[in-house]
């Protein structure tokens, strides 16, 4: 049994790591070209068909870059293909999903005090929720509001909202905003597979057949990249929010999520703006560290956490607190089994972290995380396995409190 909980580790780590290059390639990519978009400037005496152009310099070198706004007279020689880097990312974020969250879906991805339902019944709405975000998506892009940009943003943006609250009463914290992640995600992605590349395959087979490609294919698929540039920094925060429980573990989780999502779309705003050459709207950043102070708040309600004293000093008032008996044996009780130096949870096979939770010293060392993971968030235990009560949760909030 550790054997293969040994090599099941090991096969997330390396789903994780393959996850993580694909996505850097397909963010990179995407990145780059809208900047290129934006900035392309038209002259006298370009060739026939060509929209605009932009001079680059980069590692020693100019580049001289011509878009044609449908496409060129011929069909040249070689052309480079971007849609490999969205696809692997999607597949290799899908295989980590399998394998983290539906593997382990009684730790990860469900929460009894949320939603008590079985393995199979949470996985699959999981499915449907995921694949129901493109249907939705598609739909309303195709619809009459797809004619309008701001109304369109307005709908969706309503749209993610609604699923960041429905996440939080299906699933752990933890798998709500992971799952927001990959509602969004998969939205980019089938933008690339479904709609992207095949109008630009349409045009290309145009182009062979020597007939005129019609302009609507390229507008559309401009439209759809644009929209995933705008979604890219919510859904990285959203993949990465399992290491804050302060995001994902409180009480205004779905809040916090949809405001990610406005900051996410300023920081784009800025960017896009400034490559464009159409100004430098710093408001933006001003707005966006508003936001962040409020979510900061959001997930500390009503008290802002401060500093701490000097751990030495921390340990004693720790462990001299009148409420240490009780906190050490709800340590022990809640979390011991899977933090200590042998777990005995079944598929732990070390210490999460290498945080040990078996002495007074130790738990006095982790009062912080303690405290935020499981008091002033429920990120922990996961899927509360372990079935620790408010009124404990409590006493470590008030622990901790009273020492500092």
């Amino acid at each position: 049994m550790n054997d293969y909980a040994v090599l099941w580790d090991w096969l997330s780590f390396g789903v994780r790591w393959l996850h993580v290059v694909t996505g850097i390639a397909w963010i990179g990519s995407s990145f780059y070209f809208i900047a290129l978009d934006l900035g392309l400037r038209q002259r006298p005496g370009m060739p026939a068909g060509a929209y605009g152009e932009e001079w680059q310099v980069h590692g020693g070198g100019f580049y001289h870059v011509q878009k044609y706004l449908v496409a060129p007279a011929e069909m040249p020689d070689h052309l480079t293909w971007f849609k490999w880097e969205a696809y692997s990312t999607w597949l290799s974020g899908f295989a980590l999903l399998c394998i983290v969250y539906y593997a382990g879906a009684d730790l990860f991805l469900i929460d009894r005090n949320v939603l008590d339902v079985s393995a199979p019944v949470a996985i699959g709405i999981s499915l449907a929720s995921i694949a129901l975000g493109w249907l939705l998506y598609d739909l309303l892009c195709k619809s009459p509001l797809g004619q309008n940009d701001t109304i369109l943003m307005l709908v969706l943006y309503a749209i993610v909202v609604f699923m960041a609250w429905g996440y939080t009463q299906l699933f752990t914290g933890r798998a709500a905003f992971l799952h927001l992640g990959a509602f969004t995600a998969t939205i980019m992605s089938a933008n690339v597979f479904m709609v992207i590349i095949p109008n630009q395959k349409i045009v290309v087979a145009d182009l062979i057949a020597g007939r005129k490609p019609d302009p609507k294919y390229g507008r559309i698929a401009k439209t759809r990249s644009l929209h995933n540039n705008y979604l890219t920094l919510p859904v990285l925060f959203l993949m990465l929010s399992n290491h804050y429980p302060l995001a994902f573990g409180t009480q205004f989780n779905w809040v916090i999520a949809s405001l990610v999502f406005i900051i996410g779309v300023l920081i784009r705003h800025y960017f896009n703006t400034v490559h464009k050459r159409a100004g430098n709207p710093h408001w933006t950043w001003l707005v966006a560290a508003i936001l962040f102070v409020v979510i900061m708040w959001l997930s500390t309600v009503p008290k802002i956490l401060t500093g701490e004293p000097k751990v030495a000093e921390a340990n004693q008032v720790f462990i001299a607190s009148s409420h240490f008996p009780a906190v050490r044996d709800t340590v022990l009780g809640r979390c011991s089994m899977c933090h200590s130096p042998e777990p005995f949870y079944d598929g732990v096979t070390h210490a999460p972290k290498g945080v040990v939770l078996d002495t007074d010293s130790s738990i006095a060392d982790h009062a912080r995380e303690i405290y935020l993971q499981a008091g002033r968030s429920h990120a922990m235990p996961p899927g509360n396995v372990t079935a620790i009560t408010p009124e404990e949760r409590a006493l470590l909030v008030a622990w901790f409190e009273q020492a500092r």
